[in-house]
């Protein structure tokens, strides 16, 4: 009997195939203020399945949010920086021009103050050059206007005398411009002053001069020295007051005085 032998040969078991995925790539590029974040994520593991703790998906938003919190950061402080960079300019500017309204301001003050002072000595001035003073400081009158005596040769004293003994300093009683300084006959040494109101002063028997024709002079200011030259009896000082040069035009020398506010 013919047997029939049915071939026999290996029969490979049927594998399990474990399928796992390549490398799944996520790339996820970024472009802020100059920044390039690239980002590659894990693949999924077939066999446990997607963990949404672990893929690489999460991972890279989680990254990318990340990146894009710093880049706004950084563009909040750099607004920050820039508002603060122009709150100060302005700030600067505002003390800028509060120094310069200040420093215009006293300006202005100080030229007001030096205008008022320089208008105060003009005034100031005016008046000491209107001002009349005693040809002797501290003196007094030792003979009176028109005083009658053989020691003049009109009879009668055509003007004041005021105690003064040699070298006591004598004055201009005000503003005016020498019109005589020298010898002066029985007034000796003597000068002759014609004032701003047209008026003329003489001061006589000086022992020395200090003025020359054609000099300004002002109130009180030194013109010579007193002395005893010319007709006298002792050192003091004549005074005249003239409507005049000439001889013969005098008029009353306490009066005169006493009307330019001198206290004889």
């Amino acid at each position: 009997m013919a047997s029939t032998r049915t071939a026999t040969g290996k029969h490979r078991r049927t594998s399990k195939v474990n399928i796992r995925t390549g490398a799944n790539v996520v790339g996820i590029t970024t472009v802020a203020s100059g920044v390039v974040a690239g980002i590659t994520g894990q693949a999924f593991a077939a066999d446990g399945g997607p963990n949404p703790q672990q893929t690489g998906l999460t991972q890279a938003i989680v990254i990318g949010d990340g990146i894009a919190d710093h880049i706004e950061a950084q563009a909040q402080s750099q607004e920050t920086a820039a508002e603060q960079a122009a709150a100060k300019a302005k700030a600067e500017a505002i003390a800028r021009q509060e120094a310069a309204r200040k420093a215009e301001a006293a300006a202005k003050k100080a030229k007001a103050e030096r205008e008022a002072k320089e208008r105060a000595a003009r005034e100031a001035e005016r008046k000491r050059l209107n001002t009349f003073v005693s040809p002797i400081s501290g003196s007094y009158v030792s003979t009176g206007y028109q005083a009658s005596s053989g020691l003049w040769s009109s009879g009668s004293h055509t003007g004041i005398d005021f105690h003064a003994s040699t070298g006591t300093t004598v004055h201009s009683v005000g503003m005016g411009e020498i019109v005589e300084a020298g010898w002066g006959g029985s007034y000796g040494n003597n000068v002759v002053i014609k004032m701003n109101d047209g008026t003329y002063t003489q001061y006589g028997h000086l022992s020395s001069i200090s003025v020359s024709v054609g000099q300004k002079v002002t109130p009180g200011q030194q013109i010579g020295l007193s002395g005893a030259t010319g007709n006298v009896t002792g050192p003091h000082l004549h005074f005249e007051a003239r409507t005049s040069p000439d001889y013969g035009s005098d008029m009353d020398p306490l009066s005169y005085l006493r009307t330019h506010g001198v206290n004889v």
